[in-house]
């Protein structure tokens, strides 16, 4: 537009070199550049309504997409299986439960048995409500014992050193008698020692218990020892014992864990 407008100028002012020409020329050229303003004017307004019209359609457009991913998203709510899918979750079946101990609720007493071990009809103590073993190895059992005391607490026997001495027949029986040598560690006519390697006085509701750990070693023993973990408490006129062991060789081997679990886990109702 703007270059057949420049020739028509140049045009009309080489055809006309007279005065009253050139005014009318002149005039033209106001003329023609008014019209070429104007459309040039109407040109941009038609562009400017365009341009808006695209931005409106985009603008539209926009809307609509973003109406419709905020439905999708409202719309398709996530199972909570789905939500879990890949994920280290047990979503497709029952919450997993310990299965290495069961639980025991005696008369008056609660514990925690190790899964693998049976009950066993071996009566070892006087009062004893309870006995199971190791299917593999009877040397690691728990056993359970209630009988009367005139004791009020478990403090009534004094130190938790001196309420062993009270109670050391659960640290088992020599089989050989006579005079011996001092050999292997022992001290001479001695076949067995105790040593108290650690003990606790922990409070459970409201009662006050006493904790012993024990490493007890016999000259004709075939495990190096046994570890024994008692626990005791006293309510309404009975004593609770509870004592756990396993030999010295298996306990480094896992027992370990079993034994103290169970002697931990045990508690008056």
């Amino acid at each position: 537009m703007a270059s057949s407008t420049q020739c028509f100028l140049s045009h009309l002012a080489l055809s006309t070199p007279t005065t009253s020409t050139r005014f009318s020329s002149q005039r033209q050229v106001v003329n023609v550049r008014s019209k070429a303003k104007q459309f040039l004017v109407c040109k941009a307004k038609k562009q400017a309504i365009q341009e808006d019209d695209g931005n409106n359609i985009i603008v539209s457009r926009r809307l609509a997409l973003t109406v419709l991913i905020g439905g999708a998203v409202v719309g398709s709510k996530v199972s909570p299986a789905d939500a879990a899918y890949g994920q280290s979750a047990n979503v497709f079946g029952k919450p997993k439960t310990n299965t290495d101990f069961l639980p025991y609720d005696g008369d008056g007493f609660k514990l925690s048995v190790p899964s693998k071990w049976n009950p066993s009809k071996e009566v070892e103590y006087t009062g004893q409500v309870l006995r199971y073993e190791d299917n593999f190895d009877t040397t690691s059992n728990v056993v359970v014992t209630v009988t009367p005391t005139d004791k009020k607490a478990i403090t009534d026997y004094g130190s938790p050193e001196e309420f062993l001495s009270q109670v050391n027949y659960l640290l088992g029986k020599q089989a050989f008698f006579g005079e011996t040598l001092s050999e292997g560690g022992f001290d001479p006519n001695a076949v067995a020692t105790a040593n108290i390697l650690e003990t606790s006085t922990p409070v459970i509701d409201g009662k006050k218990y006493y904790v012993l750990s024990v490493l007890t070693r016999t000259a004709d023993g075939d495990e190096g020892g046994k570890h024994q973990i008692i626990r005791a408490t006293v309510k309404d006129g009975k004593l609770y014992i509870c004592k756990a062991q396993a030999g010295d060789k298996r306990w480094f081997k896992g027992a370990r864990r079993f034994v103290e679990s169970t002697a931990n886990s045990f508690s008056v109702a």
